[in-house]
This record gives C-alpha cells, structure tokens and sequence, in this order.
C-alpha cells in the first residue's frame, strides 16, 4: 500500500509491502505517520507564526519551558555541533532553524511508529530523503535513485538498501540555501549534491548537512565516518564518492522508492 502526501512543504511517502495487518489497520497506520508529520511540521516549521520554534525565535517562550521533543531536537543539534567541529549550527540571524536535522528526525521516528505496529517491509520519504526498511514488493532491497542536479529527469545512480537511511543535502528544489557558519553564514557553492548513505536517516541527514556545508572537503569527512557513505557532485559536474559507494550501487536498473 502506497500513500503520498504534500506536508512540510514537500511531497511524503509511505509504502508499506508487507501485511501483518488488515488493509484498513494498514492504512490507519500509514495516516498515524502523516499525522506525525503534520505534529512535526506544526512544532518546528520556521514558516509557520504559530509554531513552537517561532515563539522560541520571538523570545515568547524560552528552551526550558518548551515541549520535551524541542529540548530534545536542541540537544541533539548541540551534539551534532560537536561532533562536525561546528559546521552544523541551527543559530541563524538570532533565531534557530533545525530543519537540517528535524526532517531526518522525523522520518525516523515515523518509520519506528510502523515497526512498533509489527511492520518489517515498507519505506518512508520525505521530501528525497528515505528511511527504508526490509526488502521491496520483489523481495529485492529498496532501490533509490540520485537525480542529477543539473538535470532533474535524469538518474545518475541507483542504490539498494535495505535498512540504512539516505539523505541528499542539495540544490535540487530550494536552490543553494545551505550555508557554512564558520564564515558568517556563505552560502556554500563548490558543491551542489551530496549523497549520504548512514545506519539510518537521521545520522544520515544531519551528517550530510554538515558535509555539505564543509563544501568540498566534506566527502572526506563522510568518508571518514565509520559505517557512513557519500556521493558528491561539484559545481563542474564532477563526482566523488567514497571508498565503499560502489558497494550499494545498482546495475539493474532504477525501481523508484
């Protein structure tokens, strides 16, 4: 069963191939995600007024008074500050954005709503960036495709998977709108694509935001990320992947997760 839907700005993804329910307890649980996504979307989207990351940004309500998720979400940019020698930092123009680590957060935790309904075979994507889980309809692992970012119609590569979560840190739909915060917020443009293939979204994506805003440095860093994998196009074209990319690379050919 396949559902998408438009939330947070981007089209979502649910498919779930497996039945360990009936198909009405099927589509209950996949509406439970894009409920959870529509929770997300209303707590941390910086173009909502109401939302809580916003009065957070207007000074109406202060970190340690906010919901457990908000402080969560803050400890784990602060971590991730960390771990990337600061290039990841949601302090921008004296407010916050985390939507460099929410969105993969948040796929996360959809997908482990559907394992705790006992689901083992489906995927969830939002927006490119995918939490598989298991195999596909064909008992294969989930193929994902690398669009080229000059040229949207077209696949550059396709990647199997299984579990790992992969994310694409781009200029895809937003145009160049990642920045490096060690030089007063420049946007970064010797980089327009950078793949990450992690243990599960939500490494995957906060790493590849900070990579990405490492410019062309940062594949180097992912390749020196234990259980991590990256593939990154250049503002000339050029690919560079790292020395275990091959090893999910597809050459029978592109079925779309």
């Amino acid at each position: 069963m396949l559902q998408t839907k438009l939330l947070m700005g981007m089209p979502i993804s649910v498919e779930v191939v497996d039945s360990v329910a009936s198909p009405a307890a099927t589509a209950a649980a996949i509406e439970d995600v894009f409920a959870y996504f529509q929770y997300v979307d209303s707590t941390f989207s910086t173009y909502k007024p109401e939302s809580e990351i916003m009065h957070i940004n207007r000074g109406q309500l202060v970190l340690q008074d906010a919901s457990d998720d908000m402080q969560l979400v803050f400890a784990l940019a602060d971590q991730t500050k960390n771990e990337t020698d600061g290039y990841f930092d949601i302090a921008r123009d004296g407010g916050y954005d985390p939507s460099g680590l929410v969105k993969g957060w948040a796929i996360f935790n959809a997908a482990e709503r559907l394992r705790e309904r006992g689901f083992q075979n489906f995927y969830v994507d939002a927006g490119g960036d995918i939490q598989p889980s298991g195999v596909n309809a064909e008992g294969l692992p989930w193929r994902v495709g690398i669009r080229n970012p000059f040229n949207m119609a077209e696949i550059v590569k396709v990647i199997g998977v299984t579990d790992q979560g992969v994310a694409t840190s781009g200029t895809y739909i937003r145009g160049q709108h990642i920045y490096n915060p060690k030089t007063d917020g420049t946007l970064v443009t010797d980089v327009v694509s950078l793949t990450v293939i992690g243990p599960n979204i939500y490494e995957a994506d906060r790493f590849a935001t900070a990579a990405f805003a490492m410019g062309e440095d940062g594949i180097y860093f992912i390749e020196g990320l234990a259980g991590f994998e990256g593939y990154m196009i250049d503002q000339h074209g050029q690919a560079t992947l790292t020395s275990g990319f091959e090893d999910y690379v597809c050459l029978d050919g592109y079925n779309d997760a």
